[in-house]
């Protein structure tokens, strides 16, 4: 059941990531300096700065996925 929700949740989110992209892959993950900066703006508050962290880690999430 877990399991099944969790692809469900995925698709939602891959899939129009996906499309918006022309070369169909996720974006490019982030330098260290640059995580660092997103890292203390999210902590400051700023909301775009967590949802760019989520953008750039996606990447790392499907390879987590595609490994279970």
């Amino acid at each position: 059941m877990l399991s099944a929700w969790l692809v469900l949740m995925l698709h939602t989110l891959f899939f129009p990531l996906r499309l918006d992209h022309a070369d169909r892959s996720f974006p490019r993950a982030l330098k260290p300096e640059e995580e660092r900066e997103y890292l203390e703006r999210y902590a400051a508050g700023d909301q775009e700065a967590r949802d760019a962290l989520i953008v750039h880690n996606l990447r790392l999430v499907a390879h987590i996925v595609k490994k279970c």
